[in-house]
């Protein structure tokens, strides 16, 4: 029995490939850069909007998650600058990864390179009640770092 929800995935170029996990105990599925052309230069501090060659189909009551690769953060200084960025239900686009590179050092990406991790989860959707008054609690008005560094 598969309880897994079904990801619908169009590669739209000959370098797309799926997402992949790497183990069974993967909650975060690899997505590659596909692209043709150049390799892209990430200088220091800089940004670039990284595609992945594939578009998906989530389930409705589901987001997908881009987050990091924790290699790629530790070893090389590169992170996903929306961190988590939500890919919607209902949009069909491609799927665009926002790299940083945060080192004092360039990082090349390759057509084919692991750039990061896509993990599908559920949505609960809120009903908003506009109200005139909060309820207490003990924390109350206490915002950034009120409870410790």
């Amino acid at each position: 029995m598969n309880d897994n929800p079904a990801v619908r995935v169009v590669l739209l170029n000959e370098q797309a490939t799926p997402p992949e996990y790497k183990t069974s105990g993967s909650a975060g599925a690899d997505l590659f850069a596909a692209f043709n052309g150049p390799a892209i230069v990430l200088g220091p501090g800089k940004r670039a909007n990284i595609p992945t060659g594939i578009c998906i189909e989530i389930p409705e009551s589901m987001e997908a998650q881009v987050r990091p690769r924790s290699g790629l953060a530790s070893h090389h200084g590169l992170t996903v600058l929306n961190s988590p960025g939500t890919i919607d239900s209902d949009y069909r686009g491609e799927v665009i990864v926002i790299l940083l590179n945060t080192s004092e050092t360039s990082y090349t990406v390759k057509s084919g390179d692991r750039i990061a991790q896509i993990v599908i989860a559920p949505v609960v959707k809120a009903a908003f009640d506009t109200v005139t008054k909060l309820g207490s609690s003990a924390r109350g008005h206490s915002g950034l770092g009120s409870t410790g560094s």
